[in-house]
C-alpha cells in the first residue's frame, strides 16, 4: 500500500470521530454548497468519496453519463452480451444427450420451451436435461467451452 493510500485510509477512518463543526468545515472545503439534510453518516460517506476522488480521480465521463441515465429512468441497462440473447424467437435448438434428442424452441418473450415447459435461460434448460449445473450456451453449442477456447489458443 502506498503512503498516499495509507494517509487517505487514516483520514477516512477519522471521519466518524470528528466533532460536527470539524465535519462541516471539511464539507465546506470539499463542496460548493451544503446538503438539504444534516445526517452524519451521509456527510461522512460523501466526504470520504470526495477525498478518494481527489486522491485517485473521478468517474470517467462515460460512466458518469450511464449513472445519470440510470438516475433519470430508474432502469439499469444490461449490456452483458449473452449467446442466447441473440437467438430469434421461433428458433429451435437441437441437442442429443445420453441417446435422447432434445428440441428447445426460443419463445417470443425470450424464454425457452422444452417439452411444454418454459425456462428463463438456456442454462436452466441444460440443468433440467443434465441434472447438473451447465452453461446453456456451451451445452447447445452456441459458444465454445473454456477447454475448447484454451485448445484454440494453444
Amino acid at each position: 500500500m502506498t503512503t498516499q493510500e495509507t494517509a487517505l485510509l487514516a483520514q477516512m477512518a477519522q471521519l466518524p470521530h470528528l466533532p460536527m463543526p470539524r465535519l462541516w468545515a471539511l464539507w465546506d472545503e470539499l463542496f460548493d454548497q451544503r446538503p438539504g439534510h444534516h445526517q452524519r453518516t451521509y456527510l461522512e460517506s460523501r466526504i470520504a468519496y470526495k477525498l478518494q476522488e481527489r486522491a485517485f480521480g473521478g468517474l470517467s465521463s462515460h460512466v458518469r453519463r450511464k449513472l445519470e441515465l440510470i438516475g433519470k429512468t430508474g432502469e439499469v441497462p444490461n449490456h452483458k452480451r449473452r449467446a442466447d440473447a441473440e437467438l430469434v424467437p421461433g428458433t429451435t435448438l437441437v441437442r442429443e444427450y445420453n441417446g435422447i434428442t432434445y428440441r428447445v424452441r426460443v419463445l417470443e418473450d425470450g424464454r425457452f420451451d422444452l417439452d411444454g415447459r418454459a425456462f428463463k435461460s438456456l442454462s436452466a434448460v441444460a440443468r433440467a436435461i443434465t441434472g447438473s449445473v451447465y452453461s446453456g450456451p456451451v451445452f447447445f453449442g452456441l459458444k465454445p467451452s473454456s477447454r475448447d477456447r484454451k485448445a484454440a489458443r494453444a
